[in-house]
């Protein structure tokens, strides 16, 4: 029981991390497309670019992703968020291009 309980606070603190990464990703989009770039946007771009050094650390895993699997042995790719599966397979694909389309879209505006 209480490997379930840990799973769960994990998948809850990974979702939310999730959440945030997500809103910052789309900050950058909305930077971008409305010339709006600031020192907020720059701030933003820095905390992607150090979470895909954590991810490279870390072989491409998210860390909270290594903890959760002291918890579970599912092979299912959700196991260790609040996402479905499709997203959680895909989410680092899905949102890789939509922070490399944000960034080229901020970079231009800057030059």
């Amino acid at each position: 029981m209480k490997e379930l309980s840990k799973l769960r606070t994990v998948k809850l603190i990974h979702s939310l991390v999730w959440i945030f990464m997500v809103v910052v990703i789309f900050y950058v989009l909305y930077c971008g497309i409305f010339d709006n770039v600031n020192l907020l946007t720059w701030i933003s771009i820095g905390i992607i670019i150090l979470e895909g050094i954590v991810l490279l650390a870390f072989n491409m895993y998210c860390p909270l992703t290594v903890l959760a699997r002291r918890y579970s042995n599912s092979s299912k790719d959700n196991f260790d968020i609040y996402l479905p599966n499709w997203l959680a397979k895909y989410n680092k694909q899905i949102f890789t291009t939509i922070y490399l389309l944000a960034l080229i879209t901020v970079i231009y505006r800057v030059i």
